[in-house]
């Protein structure tokens, strides 16, 4: 059996990393609210009615994971997606989940 190499290993915990951030339903409801581009804080609060210091946490664990970034203008923090192919990436899992759901009720 040959070993895996170390470049091999860093995409596979650079994926499993990237992947926690998705693994929550709010942080889905948060990129998708950034589908079509930048965002305050007070914007994500207002579309998905859920509270302030909830939103900040996953936006910082979404930062973490390096699926969002932020830039600051005075006092407004705005949010965005560190690529587009984060959304194509979260529309084909939820293309593979409804191909489950059709399946499961034929």
């Amino acid at each position: 059996m040959c070993a895996m190499s170390s470049v091999a290993n860093e995409m596979i915990r650079l994926h499993a990393h990237v992947c926690k951030g998705l693994a929550d339903p709010k942080r889905l409801l948060i990129i998708d609210a950034l589908r079509d581009g930048e965002v305050t804080v007070t914007d994500l609060v207002d579309a998905l009615e859920i509270p302030q210091a909830n939103v900040s946490q996953h936006l910082a664990v979404l930062r973490d994971k390096g699926l969002v970034s932020s830039r600051r203008d005075g006092q407004w923090a705005y949010y965005s997606l560190t690529s587009p192919k984060i959304i194509q990436a979260v529309d084909l899992l939820r293309q593979v989940m409804h191909e489950q759901l059709d399946s499961a009720e034929a």
